[in-house]
């Protein structure tokens, strides 16, 4: 596919007939690429209850939605920053 100045919506991509789609581009799987592959497990999350100081909610609400992945992330990078140093 081509001639597409901008990138296709959801409900455009889901349009598009296989047999329209140029794969080309993209290499075949071979028995090398699965040899090699390696399955990796999602790190799922869990919802817990968790108390934090007010000025700490506030700080990471401040930039609008997301807080919760943020807080997250600085929580995960002091874990790895901590496993780094055994």
């Amino acid at each position: 596919m081509s001639g597409y100045d901008k990138p296709l919506t959801p409900g455009q991509i889901e349009a598009v007939e296989d047999k329209n789609i140029d794969f080309s581009d993209i290499p075949e799987l071979d028995k090398t690429f699965w040899q090699r592959a390696e399955l990796v497990e999602p790190d799922l999350t869990q919802q817990i209850t968790l108390r934090v100081k007010r000025s700490v909610l506030a700080y990471f609400k401040g930039p609008g939605k997301g807080y919760q992945t943020r807080m997250n992330r600085v929580l995960e990078s002091y874990v790895r920053a901590r496993r780094e140093l055994r």
